[in-house]
């Protein structure tokens, strides 16, 4: 290159080619300085991933279109319909056929929306069953083909009323409320050991205080306990109270601390337990939806790397070419 460039300097006058190699040699350090990599070991290099299939991409897009979760949500309801019309009998009467082949296409839609959902997790049985949800479809769609399950009404109908509960995965707002239901069950398991506790203690003092006056309400431990759970809706309170004064005014006390303990304690405990699974379960969800939005920024980001990458490789090959034939081309 030197000796190139000192002949082309004593052939012409030198006034034009020596901007054009500064031009290259500040391309070049340019690029070394912005895209060259840096060598890495192949041991330690990450692996290509393998690209995705069309088909797989295309079904990935499909399940998270708007259009399909809503034509899906309309499905369901449609069979919901159906069942509630099917519990008149002056509407099925003649038309049990109709109501069989809407069942069968209805079946036939759910069959291929589990199948799109198979597709977009790559055919892939664990990346499939990573999603609860899709366990459960899987389960209530597979159920429908049980043998034997036409034969019997009753099971035939429970299993296309658990297909109902399908619309739970696509209104998110109840995922939330379902969510915080689970998280609630420990709390609300010991709130209601305790709660049994309670109603044995004072089903035990009603029935010795009340026995002889009330057999009825009173007269062993599980009517007493019965009576007492009923109170806790305070349906039977003045009826109790009443019965109670014709045996003792001191009566009174029994009633009152039993309506403060269990049912204004007991029912704020619970409704507090339930709001603090409610705010979990929201926290859960936005971070949720906080890392896939995370997640889809980077991966744009990336590609737009990719993208500015190529780019500079394309202009420093053009920028090289050129000043190439600038350099050759006086010679």
């Amino acid at each position: 290159m030197a000796q190139t460039l000192s002949a082309s300097q004593g052939g012409h006058s030198g006034t034009t080619d020596v901007p054009a190699v500064h031009r290259v040699k500040s391309a070049d350090l340019c690029y070394a300085l912005t895209v060259q990599p840096t060598p890495r070991d192949p041991a330690v290099e990450p692996p290509t991933p393998k690209p995705v299939p069309a088909v797989v991409e295309r079904c990935r897009h499909l399940i998270t279109n708007p259009v399909f979760e809503t034509a899906i949500v309309i499905v369901i309801v449609i069979n919901a319909t159906m069942l509630g019309l099917e519990t008149f009998d002056s509407v099925v009467a003649g038309d049990h056929r109709a109501f069989d082949v809407g069942y069968n296409v209805i079946l036939a839609i759910y069959v291929i929306e589990l199948l799109i959902r198979f597709t977009a997790a790559g055919w892939d049985v664990r990346q499939f069953g990573k999603s609860h949800w899709n366990v459960f479809d899987f389960i209530v769609i597979a159920a429908s083909f049980l043998p034997g399950l036409r034969a019997t009404a009753m099971l035939l109908r429970l299993v296309r009323l658990a297909r109902i509960v399908r619309i739970i995965r696509f209104l998110p707002d109840l995922r939330v409320v379902i969510g915080a239901i689970a998280r609630s069950i420990p709390g609300v398991a010991s709130l209601a050991a305790a709660t049994g506790l309670l109603i044995y203690i004072y089903g035990m003092l009603g029935w010795v205080f009340f026995a002889n006056h009330d057999p009825d309400h009173y007269g062993n431990v599980g009517r007493a306990m019965l009576t007492m759970y009923i109170m806790l809706t305070l349906e039977n309170l003045p009826d109790n109270v009443e019965m109670g004064l014709q045996v003792s005014p001191w009566s009174v006390l029994f009633f009152i601390s039993y309506t403060v303990i269990l049912s204004f304690l007991v029912f704020n405990l619970f409704i507090g337990i339930v709001l603090n699974s409610m705010e979990e379960a929201r926290a859960v969800d936005r971070a949720k939806h906080e890392t896939d939005d995370l997640l889809h920024r980077l991966r744009a980001a990336r590609e737009a790397l990719e993208d500015a990458e190529r780019e500079l490789q394309r202009s420093h090959r053009d920028d090289q070419g050129a000043a190439t034939d600038r350099v050759a081309g006086p010679g």
